[in-house]
């Protein structure tokens, strides 16, 4: 006699994937002249708003590549779907995430400011994801608004760290990580003894703490 309780291997294939969703997500770097910055947000609000995405904008200077928003988007949406976020917003919890730590107001540094800034900017579809309380979104339509908010031609002058040392070459040459690699090592309180002790670089200290913080829950 069969067990009609039990799960068929299709049902746990469908749960473990409600428990472990992976957003869409398209990401913009550029520069902005961010003159008005609650004007700024309330521009990104409003494209959220019409498109249904969750967008949220980062200091460039302290994304070490576009797998730490991806992974952070990741754990995030992770979190949502058991029900085990700290922020309410998935956009905050995305923040929290990249920024390795669970104070809002600590993560918050991690946003953009006022001034003539490197930004990037996150759009992802948390539609599927279980608690997030989210429609589909429209990210094609969201990522050219917010390219319109960004200008994404190459800057005039390069980031010093884009040939730091610490950094090999096949990273040097991917725009996507070009970071500022005093301010990340401030930000995440990384040690020149712990970047000399650890096999691997500066953005894989900054992943294993994005990692970590979902470990440290």
């Amino acid at each position: 006699m069969s067990d009609e309780s039990s799960s068929t291997p299709t049902q746990a294939s469908t749960s473990a994937s409600a428990q472990n969703p992976v957003p869409p997500s398209r990401i913009v770097r550029g520069t902005a002249a961010v003159d008005d910055l609650d004007a700024f947000l309330s521009s990104l609000d409003e494209i959220a708003s019409e498109t249904g995405a969750v967008v949220q904008a980062f200091d460039a200077d302290l994304i070490v590549s576009d797998a730490h928003l991806r992974e952070a988007t990741r754990l995030a949406a992770r979190s949502i779907a058991r029900n085990e976020a700290v922020a309410r917003d998935p956009g905050v919890e995305i923040l929290l995430y990249a920024a390795g730590r669970r104070q809002i107001d600590r993560a918050f540094a991690l946003g953009v400011a006022e001034g003539e800034r490197r930004i990037a900017v996150l759009i992802a579809d948390f539609g599927e994801v279980t608690g997030a309380d989210r429609p589909p979104a429209d990210l094609d339509a969201a990522l050219a608004s917010a390219e319109g908010l960004v200008d994404t031609a190459p800057p005039e002058r390069s980031v010093s760290t884009t040939a730091s040392t610490e950094e090999p070459p096949e990273r040097r040459s991917n725009p996507s990580a070009t970071f500022d690699a005093e301010r990340v090592r401030e930000f995440y309180d990384i040690s020149a003894r712990e970047l000399s002790a650890v096999d691997g670089d500066l953005a894989d200290i900054v992943r294993e703490r994005v990692a970590l913080l979902d470990v440290e829950k």
